[in-house]
Order: C-alpha cells, then sequence, then structure tokens
C-alpha cells in the first residue's frame, strides 16, 4: 500500500524556513494541506524565508497552503489560527509542534528574557497549540483518519551531560518531550498518536548557521527529517509515546544510502546532534 499525506490537513508551527518546511513540502507533494504557523512575514537577511515563501514552496510542491501569521506563546493567537485552518480545510489530522528557541549558553549568560523566550515557545507553546488542536484532532479520529501529534523534540536522557553547557535550553527541550509522554499517555483513548522526532545529526538550517563554530558541510539537510517525519506520519497504525531518530526509522523502513542527505556528499565525520546517547 503506497503510504500517502493526500487529503490529510497539516498544522505546522514555525513552517516558514527549515525543518518545518521541509516537512510541509514533503506532504504537500502528497497533496496535502497545511496550514503553516509561524511569525516570520517579512525577509530577514540572516534568516532567508517568510511564511509567505513557505506557503510559494508548499504550492509549487502540488499541496494547498493557508500562511497563517501567529506568535505561538499567545493562546488567542493559537486559537484563532485553528479556527481559520479548520474554516478552511474543514479540520486538522497532524499537529506538527517544529516551533524552537535555542541559546547555547551557560547560566550567567543567559538572560531571564531569552529563558522566557525558550521556555514560551518550545514549552508553552508546544502544550498551547496542542491543547488548542485536540478538538479538531479527537474530530479526526472520530472519522477514522488516524490523527497524529509529532513534536521535534529529543529523547529524554538524564545525563548531566546534556544539561552541564546550557541547562535552560534543554529544560526547555525536555520540556516539549515531556508532553509526548504525557501526551500519549492522555490522548490514547481519544485515539491521537503522539510522537517525538529528533535528528541523530545537526541539520543544516538558516538558523543553526547563527550559531558560532557550526560547519553546516558536516550537517545533514532538512530533507532527511521530512521524510522520517513522512514514515511516520503515515504509518498504519502509528506507534504513540515513541522517541524516534531520524535515520533509525527511516532504516527500518528500507534506506539503506544516507550519503543523499548530506550537505556534502561522502563526508563521513557528520556532527551528531545534541541528545543523542
Amino acid at each position: 500500500m503506497t503510504r500517502t499525506l493526500h487529503g490529510k490537513t497539516l498544522f505546522i508551527t514555525g513552517g516558514s524556513r527549515g525543518i518545518g518546511q521541509a516537512i510541509a513540502v514533503r506532504a504537500a507533494a502528497d497533496g496535502a494541506n497545511v496550514v503553516l504557523v509561524a511569525k516570520t512575514t517579512e525577509p530577514n537577511p540572516k534568516l532567508p524565508g517568510t511564511l509567505y515563501s513557505a506557503a510559494e514552496a508548499v504550492e509549487a510542491a502540488g499541496g494547498q497552503a493557508l500562511p497563517i501569521p501567529c506568535d505561538i506563546r499567545d493562546e488567542t493567537a493559537v486559537a484563532a489560527a485553528v479556527t481559520a485552518a479548520v474554516e478552511r480545510f474543514g479540520g486538522i489530522d497532524i499537529l506538527v509542534n517544529n516551533a524552537s528557541a535555542i541559546s547555547l549558553t551557560p547560566t550567567p549568560a543567559t538572560p531571564m528574557k531569552r529563558f522566557d523566550l525558550m521556555f514560551g515557545v518550545n514549552v508553552r507553546g508546544t502544550y498551547c497549540c496542542t491543547q488548542a488542536c485536540l478538538p479538531a484532532l479527537t474530530a479526526s479520529a472520530q472519522a477514522g483518519r488516524a490523527p497524529q501529534v509529532l513534536n521535534l523534540s529529543p529523547p529524554l536522557s538524564m545525563r548531566a551531560h546534556w544539561f552541564k553547557d546550557h541547562t535552560a535550553y534543554t529544560m526547555a527541550k525536555y520540556g516539549m518531550s515531556m508532553c509526548t509522554l504525557g501526551h500519549a499517555a492522555e490522548f490514547a483513548p481519544l485515539g491521537i498518536a503522539v510522537n517525538s522526532l529528533w535528528p541523530r545529526t545537526a541539520i543544516a538550517t538558516a538558523a543553526l548557521q547563527m550559531i558560532p563554530g557550526v560547519d553546516t558541510a558536516k550537517c545533514r539537510t532538512p530533507e532527511i527529517m521530512a521524510d522520517a517525519a513522512h514514515v511516520l506520519l503515515t504509518m498504519a497504525p502509528a506507534p504513540t509515546g515513541q522517541f524516534l531518530i531520524d535515520d533509525s526509522l527511516l532504516a527500518e523502513h528500507g534506506v539503506t544510502d544516507f550519503d543523499g542527505y548530506a550537505v556534502v556528499p561522502g563526508t563521513s565525520d557528520l556532527m551528531l546532534d545534541f541528545f543523542v546517547d
């Protein structure tokens, strides 16, 4: 049976660039409806890509796009975005909590404003979007459409190694993963699957290039995450409560050559991502 997202509606946060846009475009290639939720509406020379350029890419790939400017820390704005999505496409089948804020800084170098941003986007934003989409996802389950929530967050590991250099960021990303852990169990009786997906290697995105010391030549492209997400989001039945790594998931489903995902094909010393033991 061909795996497809044709006719499904995805609600993707942080979809204006990078991994979020790649997941959106991959879904669009199946003929999916994609609701893109992000803050970036004007071009930024440091971070190329806007909500509207991402919507153009979705439609060029064969999907229908609904771009909605929205700060996911604002529950009123999120509720309005969900209402607009349901009015346009009739429902929501898949929520992808991709939006994230990062600051790889130790405690003395992490202003509380930056701390609040990471917790506001990563934890509050994920929780808020999940809560707001829950009625539509429940309706999708009742219609037999196998809804899913996908959080782009890491496996939970209590090794001090992952905390000591950037405690605030680690807590914020793990907050997203704790949503996976709790919501998978909470929503199982509703028929809604909830999982986390994380890359084994660093992914070359515009945001990553702003972090000092990162060599994007040792990274993979966002397409590996898009393809892994596509595998997960088309599984029937879908697992739930799982913390999945992109290349491991793809390998389980027959992918044997990952060189095409490398920014520089043939690179053997790829940079491992955080939180991968």
